[in-house]
């Protein structure tokens, strides 16, 4: 009895870390870009343009009263296995919600619909719980949301984007509710968030969807590549935004980079480095390899092609460590812009070149170990309460691997059922993202074309990489173009618009070329797929094999 208190006192600590965690990383995508760019007020109708004008809405014909109706009926009459309908409203496009959950406290509503609050049992000892927005102008698809971060919270900001969009949408809560969350977390809140969804959607809309599709960025990547391995009749077209796949080894890097810098004791370690060398340091990136693409504009197309050489910044003729960096601080930089190993193999690629420029203030460089892998570690890995941190190495890497819960590892080449079925994978990453790595992106594509022998996926998958787009979103480059972080639709074309992207190749088979982002000032870039890369020509960039 006492070890089972005792685990399930560590999960209980564990849920409020993880929590508290994808607060820490919501709280830094805000501040990648503007307060008034991620505001609730930004996602009204001014910014939402009608989804494929040549498609026709399929219940706009419904008046308000009869919407109602129908929304209010569900109380009664929706019957799901496992499943409990919490409550039920209809809301009028333009208002203002109040949310469930500890993550936000309210949301806002662009487009007129009926709002279901369920939760599902996901085993005797666990479940999800789940919102669907139902909106009065369906245009028969269905869209699931992802998550961010190791957090617990229902997009409400994509729900809002994909309702107005026309999309019925569903977004749950990655299962925190339970004491059992490792395994919805991994594995079932996705799926069964689409399996009930997708009834509800019939019992209101009174007919089945047409398409179902899945966007989601970071962890929400890795749901969507694990759906795609997995559970590959769930959708017909996924957006899959910086995946956390290869999912151990990456938190096993995280933490290396803390140690690196001298975590977990920073003011005793010769390699710790402070926030104003930093700046020199990203000062000095940019000297070096901003104009590697032709162009000195602020932004490093090419990571890979930075060789960064921070012995350019060792201190001379006596200057101080806090103008310059010592020995010891450069080869921490050296350690940190290099690909992590561990016994020969590859663990994880190195940090982008760029991207200190937005990880300053992270817990990383300060000199102490991410919550992330800390909390892996402690409380799912080796299930104990404390664990000194300055004995953290390559040894807790390879446990962290071994263990794979669930098989959370999501590093697995063989999407040949997705493919088989038509599916279609959209995938992107930006240059400069200081969470994961983006040359992690390429190695999920090497692998997976290695997997299934074919040297070009453009069937059906695609990778655009993005330079100057930080985690998910933000950054100097062009990174808005309608994915989850942004929410906006700026731009009524699929062109300019991976939700849009998607589904145009999903139903009329036009895959898309390359994306077009808008960046903060209004200017435009074209992001290739790989392999293709991004060149300047002297007037703009554009893509080549």
């Amino acid at each position: 009895m006492h070890e089972r208190a005792r685990l399930h006192h560590n999960r209980r600590r564990l849920l409020g870390s993880l929590i508290n965690c994808h607060h820490d990383l919501e709280a830094s995508l805000l501040l990648e870009d503007s307060a008034e760019a991620f505001s609730m007020d930004f996602l009204n109708l001014n910014y939402i343009s009608k989804l494929l004008t040549s498609s026709l809405p399929l219940f706009s014909s419904w008046g308000h009263g009869e919407n109602y109706q129908r929304c209010m009926a569900l109380k009664t009459n929706l019957t799901i296995e496992n499943t409990t309908i919490l409550d039920v409203a209809y809301v009028r496009g333009g208002r203002t919600v109040k949310t469930q959950g500890p993550c936000y406290s309210k949301a806002s509503v662009s487009a007129s619909l009926c709002r279901v609050h369920f939760t599902t049992e996901t085993s005797p000892t666990s479940s999800i719980r789940a919102e669907a927005w139902l909106p009065d102008d369906w245009h028969g698809r269905f869209l699931a949301l992802g998550n961010g971060g190791l957090g617990g919270c229902i997009s409400y900001r994509e729900l809002d984007y994909g309702s107005a969009m026309h999309f019925a949408t569903v977004g749950s809560n990655n299962g925190h509710d339970g004491n059992r969350v490792l395994h919805d977390y991994v594995s079932r809140s996705i799926h069964t968030e689409a399996l009930v969804g997708k009834q509800i959607v019939e019992m209101y809309y009174g007919r089945p969807h047409d398409k179902s599709y899945y966007i989601g960025c970071s962890s929400g990547g890795r749901q969507a590549t694990y759906s795609a391995l997995h559970y590959p009749q769930d959708f017909d077209g996924v957006v899959a935004g910086a995946p956390a796949t290869d999912f151990n080894h990456l938190l096993h890097w995280t933490g290396m980079l803390g140690r690196a810098l001298g975590a977990p004791d920073p003011q005793s370690s010769s390699a710790f480095i402070p926030a104003g060398l930093w700046k020199l340091v990203a000062a000095e990136i940019l000297s070096q390899c901003d104009a590697l693409d032709g162009v000195r504009d602020g932004v490093i197309t090419e990571p890979d092609s930075c060789d960064f050489r921070p012995e350019a910044l060792i201190c001379k003729n006596g200057d101080s460590g806090e103008k310059c960096p010592s020995l010891a601080q450069v080869n921490a930089l050296r350690k940190i812009y290099a690909p992590l190993y561990d016994q020969g193999e590859l663990v994880m690629p190195r940090f982008d070149p760029g991207s200190e420029a937005l990880y300053m203030d992270s817990v990383v460089f300060k000199g102490e170990i991410s919550p992330y892998p800390r909390d892996w570690l402690q409380y799912v890995v080796l299930n104990v309460t404390e664990f000194d941190f300055g004995q953290y190495g390559p040894v807790q890497g390879r446990l962290m691997e071994e263990a794979n819960p669930y098989g959370i590892k999501t590093f697995d080449g063989d999407m040949s059922a997705f493919r088989d079925r038509g599916g279609k994978f959209l995938t992107y990453h930006g240059r400069i993202d200081p969470q994961i790595p983006s040359g992690n992106s390429k190695r999920m594509y090497d692998l997976v074309s290695r997997t299934l022998g074919m040297p070009s996926l453009d069937e059906f998958y695609r990778l655009f990489l993005v330079p100057g787009m930080g985690h998910c979103a933000g950054g100097p480059g062009a990174a808005d173009f309608g994915q989850p972080g942004v929410a906006s639709n700026k731009f009524n074309a699929s062109s300019h618009n991976v939700l849009l992207a998607i589904v145009d190749w999903v139903e009329a088979g036009v895959a898309p070329d390359n994306i077009t982002g808008t960046a903060a000032d209004g200017s435009v870039r074209v992001h290739c797929r790989y392999p293709k890369k991004s060149v300047w020509d002297g007037e703009k960039y554009g893509c080549t094999e």
